[in-house]
């Protein structure tokens, strides 16, 4: 961890700076060797950072990598609470399960987990989510809120709120969301959110928010390459996934913010113009139990009415949802 860090500074160091930085203010500021200095300007080069050295001037980041890390996630990063402590992990069995531990730890809230791989990571109903390396966005939140169990399914929406904004404002594409957790362009999933909550009968002890984003992917299983897509694809060109990741956390923290403080209603209300699922036939599956009709609403509990074939309203809070014209 400690030479992580080390490397981590060296490179803010070279980024904030416009132009060279020698290695002997580079020794002076952080207290190591010049040839220290050097071991750790060898590793950035390896990770794909392009830097320039010359002599009597010292080193000049010319260009940065796609990598990920603490210092290039951090960086710019102007929310309050979400990532104010930045953990990154190259390979991790799920971001959610990684937060579950730091929460029973006595971890604050805010605290986020990015991983560049996952091996085990979750997606609804115990589906597995597919976490190649190098090409996603795949990072969890620790959330304490002060609000009732009743209410966990709002911060779903919020967050799916904030992430479909963000994608929007990134990269101009438009996303929608399939209730109610899912980020879709053009009828095609490119992005789940997965909440889950530590919870006693009237208080929630914390929440964890995992999203996981397919960024750069190119290529996707035979099974699902009817119903995934990736930013990449749909743009048609490689994108940031830093600077895409600083503007999810920044956009998600302003909808959970608004649903924490005004329970939801400009939530909901914004919600509703960005949902795809309103308007379209459903199919709700729970247990043996099959639900037929017109997604109509979305309630302030964030469920889904449903208008049945019979002319019944029906609030849907759980089950696996299929809709209409959506994979």
């Amino acid at each position: 961890m400690k030479e992580n860090t080390t490397k981590n500074k060296i490179y803010l160091l070279l980024k904030q700076c416009d132009g060279y930085v020698s290695g002997e203010k580079i020794s002076e500021v952080l207290g190591i060797t010049r040839s220290a200095v050097w071991k750790y300007i060898k590793q950035l080069r390896k990770d794909g950072y392009v830097i320039e050295s010359a002599t009597r001037k010292g080193y000049h980041l010319m260009q940065s990598s796609d990598k990920l890390n603490e210092a290039e996630l951090s960086y710019s990063l102007n929310t309050k609470t979400l990532g104010n402590k930045i953990i990154f992990l190259p390979k991790t069995d799920s971001t959610n399960t990684e937060i579950k531990r730091l929460a029973v730890k006595g971890y604050a809230e805010g605290v986020t987990v990015v991983a560049e791989q996952q091996t085990g990571g979750k997606g609804r109903l115990g589906r597995m989510w597919v976490s190649p390396s190098d090409t996603g966005l795949w990072f969890s939140f620790l959330l304490k809120p002060d609000l009732s169990p009743l209410h966990i399914a709002g911060i779903t929406l919020a967050c799916g709120m904030g992430v479909c904004i963000a994608i929007r404002k990134y990269t101009s594409l438009n996303a929608f969301i399939k209730w109610p957790n899912d980020i879709i362009i053009n009828n095609k999933k490119v992005c789940g959110i997965l909440t889950e909550m530590s919870a006693e009968a009237d208080k929630i002890n914390f929440a964890v928010v995992g999203i996981g984003i397919n960024v750069n992917t190119t290529f996707f299983p035979a099974e699902i390459q009817h119903k995934a897509t990736s930013l990449f694809l749909e743009k048609g060109i490689a994108i940031d996934r830093k600077e895409l990741f600083r503007q999810v956390l920044t956009e998600v923290e302003k909808y959970l913010n608004d649903y924490s403080e005004n329970y939801g209603i400009y939530v909901i209300d914004e919600y509703k113009k960005y949902c795809a699922t309103l308007g379209r036939n459903v199919c709700v599956v729970r247990g043996n139990h099959t639900i037929q009709g017109k997604a109509v609403d979305i309630a302030e509990t964030g469920d889904l009415i449903i208008l049945t074939d019979d002319n019944q309203k029906i609030n849907i809070n759980s089950g696996e949802v299929t809709v209409q014209g959506i994979y």
